[in-house]
């Protein structure tokens, strides 16, 4: 199985017409993603490559069926792109877009909250999402992930950096590993989707044998994963954390990933997790040839 997405997904692309949309959306197509529709306002009647475009979300999944978003437009339009989607009736919205205000992704994530809670999120400034051999929405490379091969177990990844989820998946195929799901979360301060939701999914997967979470310095995300896996995941799991050398109060990369009032730095966040039974890896490689040793040993 897989978490969140399959090959039965149909997905479409808000801003299929786009530079970045129509890069991503056709090598998600050619990985074998049902891309069945694109929408951009006053396109409507075009197509990209065979792929019809509509002039909104709702015609498009009228029309395709699709449950499922993938959205690359601008930070200005972005919010409202997520809120039409989920208006549309879309279960799963990926949004890739960086650089949207703090208080615009509050204030849609609450919305989400309030008036569509049958729409999850993933983003923004997130990589999106790889079932390897299923689906593939967003901007992950669909050959460095190995896809669950039979007769040996897999696992799945969570991670808040998007370059170092392409790593773990990439370590892990080198290692013979298969990945059930690979979630990139994205690291900014409001995530749609964070890692307790994740490792609640994988926990309940029954073809995903063990878990590998990358995190970095910032916010809480790492601390609270840790209070949930004492509590109520039971797979084996191995990390890797971002940000050993980090100075405190300097933000490192992107909106999460600051350190401020002496919380959310590497160190913390290893030492909780190694507390709640999480073998560290003090690099992304060691990360995953722990995770390798783990798949042994199952």
């Amino acid at each position: 199985m897989a978490i969140f997405v399959n090959e039965n997904t149909k997905v479409l692309v808000q801003g299929l017409t786009g530079g970045q949309g129509k890069y991503h959306g056709l090598r998600n197509r050619a990985y074998g993603t049902k891309v069945v529709a694109g929408v951009t306002p006053g396109k409507g009647g075009t197509d990209v490559e065979g792929i019809p475009v509509y002039n909104s979300v709702a015609e498009a999944v009228a029309a395709t069926g699709a449950n499922a978003s993938f959205i690359s437009v601008p930070p200005k339009a972005a919010s409202a792109a997520i809120l039409e989607a989920a208006a549309a009736g879309v279960g799963f919205v990926v949004c890739i877009t960086e650089g949207i205000p703090a208080q615009d992704e509050a204030r849609v994530f609450n919305q989400l909250q309030r008036d569509f809670p049958s729409t999850r999120l993933l983003g923004p400034n997130c990589p999106g999402i790889i079932s390897p051999g299923r689906c593939n929405i967003g901007i992950t490379a669909g050959e460095i992930a190995l896809a669950p091969m039979a007769g040996k177990p897999a696992v799945g990844i969570v991670s808040r950096s998007g370059t170092l989820t392409y790593q773990a998946l990439y370590e892990l195929k080198q290692l013979g590993v298969g990945v059930t799901t690979c979630v990139g979360i994205g690291g900014d301060p409001v995530p749609g989707t964070n890692f307790v939701d994740c490792l609640s999914e994988f926990e309940k997967d029954p073809e995903t044998k063990a878990i590998i979470m990358i995190g970095e310095i910032g916010g809480t995300g790492e601390e609270e994963a840790a209070e949930f896996i004492k509590a109520h995941v039971t797979k084996p799991m191995s990390a890797y954390i971002a940000g050993v050398t980090a100075p405190a109060g300097k933000k490192m990369g992107h909106a999460g990933a600051i350190v401020s009032g002496g919380k959310g730095t590497a160190q913390g966040k290893m030492d909780a997790l190694a507390t709640a039974g999480v073998k560290i890896g003090l690099n992304p490689t060691e990360a995953g040839a722990l995770m390798a040793e783990i798949v042994k040993g199952l």
